[in-house]
């Protein structure tokens, strides 16, 4: 199983397989965040999972839309607010679920360095500061509200 638990309600994964889904339900992970095209486990679809799709590109000319990250945002902040965890993915757990990860915790009250920062310490292969993976997790930061989101933090 490759996930990384980032702090005590985010973790960030490559493709999780069926066989992980007790290991996830165990860290008390309720909302899954699925970054890329590929359909996952039907398991991650039904209770107590919810997932949310945002099929993205890595890639360095299509950049993640800073709507999908707010998307993906806004679904995660009440899950964490009610004391449950979220999985991020994407293909290697390195660019895109990173960036998603990032930009809730920016949400939560922290700044785009220490996002980065709390994702790298956690994640081994993360990778945030990928040139077009960076440039929207700072756009993102430059577009959130700045009101108190940090009630959690």
């Amino acid at each position: 199983m490759d996930i990384s638990q980032i702090n005590d309600y985010l973790y960030i994964a490559s493709l999780p397989r069926a066989e992980d889904a007790e290991a996830i339900r165990d860290r008390n992970v309720s909302l899954i965040i699925n970054m890329i095209f590929i359909r996952p486990p039907s398991v991650y679809t039904q209770p107590p999972f919810r997932m949310l799709t945002l099929r993205t590109f890595d890639f360095v000319l299509l950049p993640i839309p800073i709507a999908k990250l707010r998307k993906g945002v806004e679904v995660a902040l009440p899950v964490i607010q009610d004391g449950e965890s979220v999985l991020i993915y994407c293909h290697a757990g390195r660019h895109r679920s990173v960036a998603m990860g990032a930009c809730i915790l920016i949400a939560m009250g922290y700044t785009a360095d220490e996002a980065m920062q709390i994702v790298r310490e956690g994640r081994a292969v993360a990778d945030p500061h990928a040139g077009h993976i960076e440039r929207q997790i700072r756009k993102f930061e430059d577009e959130w509200p700045t009101q108190d989101n940090s009630s959690i933090g």
